[in-house]
This record gives structure tokens, sequence and C-alpha cells, in this order.
């Protein structure tokens, strides 16, 4: 009897071999099978699309609250006078005063603030005829203006100034206060 069960299992063991092998087999053409198929193709929504599953009905969703994108710093200022002043308080220049820094403020200066401020600061821009004359960084009003005050009128605008803070990076806009302080130490 023990003789039987072990050609039983010697003749059972590659017909379980074979078996598995052929049952294993694939066709490298077809897909894989898929389950759960409702997972692995699932319905994807277009970001501009309406959205059953989501709350507000729609599949792009809006920020968190605060949320600030990458590489951007905030800004808790509004553009008012007191906010201004409060900047001034509050706000340092980061920018260190080297050549490098006053060369590259000198070329921004130029490019966005010249156009009105003039080359020099006195607010005697080419555009000037079509427009009033905007402050001179030399009068005693703009000297007292701390760094932060400066940096809040190019970042938000002030009066008939528009704001830069599109044009100019944070650091661009510190180099640009930076290069308006070298014009008015050269001129006492």
């Amino acid at each position: 009897m023990m003789r039987s069960l072990a050609w039983g299992g010697v003749i059972l063991l590659p017909v379980v071999v074979l078996g598995g092998l052929w049952g294993a087999r694939r066709d490298p053409t077809q897909p894989n099978w898929q389950l759960p198929t409702q997972m692995a193709a699932s319905p994807a929504y277009r970001a501009q699309t309406g959205n059953p599953v989501l709350a507000g009905g729609g599949t792009l969703q809006p920020p968190v609250p605060g949320t600030l994108a990458r590489g951007a710093h905030a800004f808790h200022y509004a553009p008012t006078d007191a906010d201004r002043q409060r900047a001034g308080v509050e706000l340092r220049n980061p920018v260190p005063a080297t050549p490098r820094s006053l060369k590259e403020g000198k070329r921004l200066y130029d490019t966005f603030c010249a156009t009105c401020h003039g080359a020099t600061g006195n607010g005697d821009g080419p555009i000037i005829p079509k427009f009033p004359n905007p402050p001179s960084f030399h009068s005693e009003q703009s000297r007292k203006l701390r760094d932060g005050e400066v940096f809040h009128t190019i970042t938000l605008g002030r009066k008939k100034m528009a704001s830069y803070a599109a044009q100019l990076s944070r650091e661009e806009r510190w180099q640009v206060v930076r290069y308006i302080r070298s014009l008015q130490a050269a001129r006492p």
C-alpha cells in the first residue's frame, strides 16, 4: 500500500507542476488581469469640470486659507498710511549695502523707477510732463521714511503710484530701497 502511495505521489507531482505552469502562462500582448477594475481605471475629472463627489461640486478646490505659493512671502499690510507706518517699524532691509546689490538696485531703479522719479531721484523723470511730479527722494519728508515704508510703497503702491510687486521680487524691491538710500546719501 505504501508503495502505491509513493508511486501515486511521483505521478501526481509532475501533473500538479505542469498544471500550475500551464495555468500561470500568459500572452505578453494581452494586459494582465485587473481586480477590482473600478480602482484600477477610476474616472478622472478635469480640473475645471463639475464633480459630484466633492462638497462644492467642483473638481478644482480653493486653497486652504493662508496658503502661499512656493517661494512667496506673507505681506500682512494693507495699502493704508497706518499700515505703511507699521511696516516702517516692523520691516528691516535684509539686503546688505554691497557694490553688487547697489549695482543691481541701480539697474532695477533705472528700469522701473527712473521713468517717473528721474535718474537722480528728484521726481523729474521723462514722463512727468504727462503726469504730476512724484515726490523727490531728496525732500525732508522722503528722507524721514524708514526702509519698511519705502518697501511698502513699492509693494502696494501709493496715491498715483502703482504696485510693483508683480514686476519686482521681494529681494529686488529691497535692492531698490538700498539704491534709493544711496542716492539720498550722495546728496546731503
